[in-house]
């Protein structure tokens, strides 16, 4: 029986790697008889692989596409080729699939043996990648984290505080500055969350006994996890919308509304974090934003690079105007 099995996975290897098999071939390179080939092609088939066969002279198998994703048996250097692949997604490569490459690189990990998981290490080790603007997330934290989430089990960790006059905050404060290291943490996880060039895990703090959410590149993970517990539920049902308040708007300290002469389009891809600005037209916008103070916010706008009106905040439109006149000095005005 452990003989057949392993014939079985054998044979569902060969037909990944390859589109079409003659059945001659196939059967020698499993070295059996045809008969039993088409024995063990039915047992597939039953199990629910969708192994077509073609008759004739040049006829032979092919491995369908299913309604089930079959498991993908790999070489060595097939498994560390998918694992640096989806650690590059990970870190943001790739827009849009940052959180399936990390609960995909979560269930690798999980079986890949010790000998290639130092291979994979090494390749990441070795290779620089120059992306664009943000922190970088060590694809192994963010897998710690996403397997403590899968498991239920607390996460310990130290945090570095994230408010330090920056146009946009970070977790709700209690009186952190920038780059002060806090003490450590010990929090339920509940659901990682890729937000612009950040990644933010959302959980339930069990020292400050509320939801809180925190910069995973500000995260410094202990071992081992702590006990398991049982999911709270979030008190609101998107856990995106929980992030985009306790991340931005929640934590400003001043406001202001601002016409930006450019489309909406380039403006949200100036933003650190996501936001929608109020369309105009093609050519013009209106957004509103947030920092710790007017001074602040009037940089920031500079480094924007387009023109734009303060709409109804005087203290934005003083600082702008200082700053314009700072400015002016110095190139001699």
């Amino acid at each position: 029986m452990l003989e057949t099995s392993a014939r079985l996975l054998r044979l569902l290897a060969l037909l990944q790697v390859r589109r079409d098999w003659p059945g001659a071939e196939l059967a020698e390179r499993l070295g059996v008889s045809t008969r039993t080939l088409r024995t063990d092609v039915e047992r597939l088939r039953t199990l629910g692989y969708p192994v077509e066969a073609r008759p004739g002279v040049a006829g032979g198998y092919r491995l369908g596409a299913g309604g089930v994703l079959p498991p993908l048996l790999l070489d060595d250097e097939e498994a560390v080729a998918v694992a640096v692949g989806l650690r590059t997604a990970a870190a943001g490569g790739v827009a849009g699939i940052e959180e399936t490459s990390v609960r995909a690189l979560v269930k690798l990990e999980q079986v890949l043996p010790g000998r290639l998981r130092g291979r994979v290490r090494a390749v990441a080790g070795a290779t620089v990648a120059v992306g664009g603007a943000g922190p970088r997330v060590d694809a192994e934290v963010l897998t710690g984290i996403a397997g403590a989430i899968r498991d239920r089990e607390r996460l310990r960790f130290d945090y570095t505080g994230g408010s330090g006059g920056g146009v946009w905050g970070d977790e709700p404060r209690d009186g952190e500055h920038q780059d002060d290291v806090q003490p450590p943490r010990t929090v339920e996880p509940h659901r990682l969350v890729a937000w612009g060039r950040r990644w933010y895990l959302v959980a339930w703090d069990n020292g400050r006994e509320a939801w809180r959410t925190f910069r995973v590149d500000r995260m410094n993970l202990k071992t081992p996890n702590g006990a398991r517990f049982v999911a709270r539920e979030l008190p609101e049902e998107d856990v995106a919308e929980f992030v985009r308040r306790s991340v931005g708007e929640a934590s400003w300290q001043y406001r202001a509304r601002v016409k930006v002469f450019a489309s909406a389009a380039y403006v949200k891809n100036r933003m650190p974090i996501p936001i929608e600005p109020d369309v105009i037209d093609e050519s013009a916008c209106i957004v509103e934003l947030g920092s710790d103070d007017p001074h602040q916010l009037a940089v920031w706008l500079g480094l924007m690079d387009a023109d734009f009106d303060v709409l109804d905040a005087p203290e934005l439109a003083a600082a702008v105007r200082e700053l314009g006149d700072r400015y002016h000095r110095a190139a001699g005005g």
